[in-house]
C-alpha cells in the first residue's frame, strides 16, 4: 500500500494546505500524513513553534476521513537538538522503518518541485521516493522547467495514479486540485495587522490561534509558509 507523507511548517494549517491533502486522498485512495518541519536550529521559531504548529494539526484534521498528522521530524530534532532536518534525511528514516520495497511518496507544491535543484542531496531522493505534485492552473510548470530538473524528470512522469503502488520510487505524478487564495505568509500579516482572517483557516485552529494570541508579532510574518 502506498504511504504519503505532506511535510511543510505549516505555519500556520489553512484551507489550502486541506484541499490540497484531501485532493490526493481522494485520488490516490490512500491516508496523507501531514508531517510537520521542526523548529530551525540557529534561528527563533518561524512564527509559531513547532509544538503549536502540530497541535493546529491536530485541530485540523480532529474527524477528517484519511487524514493525521506524523511528528517524526519533532522527534529527530528533539533526539538530535541543534541539527538541520532534511527531506532526504527522513526519507532514509521512513526508509529503514518501512523495507526499500514499499511504495512511499511525497506530496509537495509545484513551486517546491521547481525548487527542488537547491534541496539537500535532491537527486537521491528519486530512489527513496515517488513525488506527487500538487497542480494548479496556470502554474509555473506550464511554463518549462529549469534544463537540470527537467533531464531527471524526463522519464519520470506519470498520469497514472496506481502507478506509485507499483514501485517503491522514482515517478512524479500531477495532481490536480482546486484553486485556494490562501497563503501562510498573508495569514499571518492578517493576523499582525487586525486584518480578517478567521475565513482562511478550519474554525478550531482559527480559535486556538486567537485564544494562544499567535502571530501577532509583526516579525511573525517574515517567515516560511
Amino acid at each position: 500500500m502506498l504511504r504519503l507523507f505532506y511535510g511543510g511548517t505549516f505555519d500556520p494549517i489553512h484551507n489550502g494546505h486541506l484541499a490540497i491533502a484531501r485532493a490526493a486522498r481522494d485520488a490516490l485512495c490512500v491516508t496523507v500524513r501531514l508531517m510537520p518541519a521542526a523548529d530551525p536550529p540557529h534561528r527563533a521559531p518561524p512564527g509559531a513553534s513547532a509544538a503549536q504548529r502540530a497541535h493546529l494539526l491536530d485541530l485540523a484534521v480532529k474527524g477528517e476521513r484519511g487524514l493525521c498528522v506524523d511528528r517524526r521530524e519533532l522527534r529527530r530534532a528533539a533526539r538530535l537538538p541543534g541539527s538541520r532536518s532534511y527531506t532526504v534525511d527522513t526519507l532514509r528514516e521512513l526508509r529503514m522503518e518501512l523495507g526499500d520495497a514499499a511504495p512511499l511518496a511525497l506530496l509537495i507544491g509545484a513551486d517546491s518541485l521547481l525548487g527542488l535543484p537547491g534541496w539537500h542531496e535532491w537527486r537521491a531522493l528519486f530512489g527513496l521516493a515517488h513525488f506527487v505534485v500538487a497542480d494548479r492552473p496556470g502554474n509555473p510548470l506550464d511554463a518549462g522547467l529549469p534544463p537540470d530538473l527537467a533531464d531527471a524528470l524526463a522519464s519520470r512522469w506519470t498520469s497514472e495514479a496506481d502507478a506509485l503502488g507499483r514501485a517503491p520510487a522514482g515517478l512524479v505524478y500531477r495532481l490536480d486540485h482546486p484553486l485556494q487564495p490562501e497563503s501562510a505568509t498573508d495569514i499571518r500579516r492578517r493576523i499582525s495587522t487586525g486584518e480578517p482572517w478567521r475565513h482562511l483557516v478550519p474554525a478550531r485552529v482559527a480559535k486556538a490561534i486567537a485564544d494562544e494570541r499567535l502571530y501577532l508579532d509583526r516579525a511573525a510574518t517574515h517567515g516560511p509558509l
